[in-house]
């Protein structure tokens, strides 16, 4: 490594570790422990184009170690990023663009957010699927439209996290060779040394995943790094991933110590650290340092105007592939949609029936729409017929497998969003969407439209028992901010809930039954998309019933039942809470009926959400607990939820 080379890696250096400082908090072990890491990838291996920080045939980067985020800045703004050395400054302080963690912004340079432990490398994994799913269908003989490397920084705790074992299993089987993973190795955890909980050979373990392995001994020699990533580029049927052992703290007094881990140096220490790397004052940089990354970054907008020519070039040689393109890129297709072709319900069915029917209606209309299940297909019901399954083989396949691996298949799905050109829709049961709630939780942060297929939705599942029966799960996501949670009672409404999911830009939880819920598309679909609408009326002065999915039938039966009873009673589909309470204070009065004598609401799951309905001297026929192995009828027939009960329990009431 060059003299200028060196200074420049110390500066990254005395830019984080100042950032910390300043701030107070942070994370300084890793952030000067990796720095000739991250040197190495921007100033040498990755393809990026400051002045078109988002383009679509950049490289991907992602921080599965998110708490670096003061070196991932320091890097940003040296090699040309909208930072300026204020927003450096400004690091962990309110509204700046440099927050603890890294958020979500392609145009800052960051490619996902920074989210626990774990959440990158299947994030990785899905920009890389998607990189190989569109260069299959728009690359050309002699023209790469789509050519990009994905990379993923990680350290010795991502490599604990279970999820990130699920992602690489299927990294490795997929042959996902444009995939290369950054291993931070210093052996050190908040807690101590990593032999205290982790004493695998991980390289032994990836190796048995399917993966290359490369070992780099010393983490501060750049040239051995860089000449590791060229080897990686190189594979063919491999994803690659190149151990790294750095020192973390490393310059600073606490240098090879847990203790530095969380630690922002306080004035004495920073003034010793800095010392260290040969650099005067926080924040002060060299005339050298500043000349040498400039011309870097015009290195890299050069580069830029030979991919536009490569573009311009295919885009004369093939104009309607182009065009293709772009409107994948654009998400024409979602927005497009004649929802009018869309067939319609004509008898009792499942809600996951009518998800696929109308799934595989839109898979027509939409191409770069991709599905996929937890190993759960053909119960969940996502799969696109005759689209072909996604393989090393076949990466123009429409249909993923991701085995039995429910926590990497959402992180995955939120790598496909964010590497833009697909839309996606995953699947499992709802009881099982446990495992992957904080990719959920990660969608709904970074805004991303991954459509969630969730069935088995309820009580209704009866003989699998309670360990099948989600009876918590609706309030979980309903409470879950920036998430639409959708549970349609029959095909018009699953209609409105994805019809939500392509239009919108967060993401959709569909909640599907696997019973068959009586057909009533006659009276349902008007307004559903506001959340919550009437689908029977009078006067209502005396009851309002509200319920959602496979419980709507139910309410219209009693609503029935009780006008024989001359008791008059409204009844409101609420299909999804997050959308009725965007409507209009009017509409919202107006559906609440607080005119009426009694409100009710019926749902199979405990979810005290319904309180907003009906106040607190309503009546809530739910569940109160876990279920247990019965047919459906029986255990619906436990909880009240009857025709017979309700209607007794009203007239009671009222």
């Amino acid at each position: 490594m060059r003299d200028i080379e060196k200074k420049v890696v110390s500066n990254l250096r005395s830019l984080s570790a100042s950032m910390i400082s300043k701030a107070g908090s942070g994370h300084t072990g890793i952030s000067l422990g990796a720095t000739t890491i991250f040197y190495s990838l921007y100033n040498n291996s990755m393809k990026y184009y400051p002045a078109c920080p988002n383009h679509h045939n950049r490289d991907r980067f992602v921080m599965c170690s998110g708490h670096a985020s003061a070196l991932l800045y320091a890097s940003l703004y040296s090699y040309g990023f909208d930072y300026s050395l204020q927003d450096i400054k400004d690091y962990r302080t309110k509204n700046s663009k440099t927050p603890g963690h890294p958020s979500y912004n392609a145009m800052l340079g960051v490619d996902a957010s920074g989210g626990p432990l774990g959440q990158g490398i299947p994030m990785a994994v899905g920009m890389a699927i998607a990189e190989k799913k569109l260069a299959s269908r728009f690359n050309k003989p002699d023209l790469n439209l789509v050519d990009h490397y994905t990379f993923c920084f990680a350290g010795d705790g991502g490599m604990m996290e279970g999820i990130t074992n699920e992602a690489s299993s299927l990294a490795g089987t997929l042959g996902l060779n444009k995939l290369i993973v950054l291993y931070d190795s210093n052996n050190i955890t908040i807690e101590g040394n990593t032999d205290l909980a982790f004493t695998e050979n991980v390289l032994a373990r990836y190796r048995s995943l399917g993966w290359n392995t490369i070992e780099v001994e010393n983490g501060e020699d750049s040239d051995a790094i860089s000449s590791a990533i060229e080897v990686a580029k190189l594979s063919k049927n491999k994803p690659t991933i190149i151990k790294i052992n750095t020192q973390i703290g490393f310059s600073t007094p606490y240098v090879n110590n847990c203790k530095i881990h969380g630690m922002a140096l306080n004035e004495v220490d920073l003034k010793t650290t800095l010392n260290n790397l040969g650099a005067g004052a926080p924040f002060v940089e060299s005339g050298d340092v500043k000349k040498y990354l400039q011309d870097v970054v015009k290195s890299h907008n050069a580069r830029l105007e030979e991919q536009n020519k490569v573009e311009k070039e295919y885009q004369t040689k093939y104009p309607s592939e182009y065009q293709e393109y772009i409107k994948w890129l654009n998400d024409d297709y979602s927005k497009s949609v004649n929802w009018s072709k869309l067939s319609n319900q004509e008898k009792d069915e499942e809600t996951r029936t009518s998800s696929f029917k109308v799934l595989n209606e839109l898979a027509q209309q939409v191409p770069n729409l991709i599905v996929g299940s937890a190993d759960l297909a053909p119960s969940t019901k996502v799969e696109i017929v005759g689209g072909g399954d996604f393989s090393h083989k076949n990466p123009n396949g429409r249909n993923l497998h991701f085995g039995v691996r429910e926590h990497a298949m959402g992180a995955i799905a939120n790598g496909i969003a964010l590497h833009g050109g697909l839309r996606i829709a995953v699947s499992t049961f709802m009881v099982f969407s446990d495992y992957l709630r904080h990719a959920i939780r990660m969608s709904a942060l970074m805004n991303l439209p991954v459509i969630y297929v969730f069935t088995h939705d309820s009580i209704g599942v009866g003989e699998d028992g309670k360990t099948h029966q989600p009876v918590e799960f609706n309030a979980m996501y309903r409470a879950t901010p920036n998430l639409n949670f959708i549970r349609p009672a029959d095909r018009n409404e699953v209609k409105i809930a994805y019809k939500t999911a392509l239009n919108g830009q967060k993401p959709t939880i569909l909640a599907l039954s696997r019973q068959k819920v009586e057909n009533l598309s006659k009276i349902t679909g008007k307004n559903a998309e506001k959340g919550a609408y009437v689908v029977r009326d009078n006067d209502a002065k005396d009851v309002v019933i509200f319920a959602s999915g496979s419980e709507l039938p139910l309410a219209n039966n009693v609503a029935q039942m009780l006008e024989k009873q001359k008791v008059y009673a409204r009844v409101v589909s609420v299909p999804s809470v997050s959308l009725f309470e965007k409507q209009s204070a009017a509409y919202i009065k107006n559906i609440l009926t607080p005119t009426a004598n009694l409100r009710v609401a019926i749902e199979a799951s405990n979810d005290a959400t319904w309180y907003k309905f009906i106040g607190m001297n309503g009546l809530f026929f739910g569940v109160n607990s876990f279920g247990f192995t019965a047919t459906g009828e029986q255990v619906y027939e436990y909880f009240g939820l009857t025709e017979k009960n309700i209607v007794k329990t009203i007239l009671k009431h009222i």
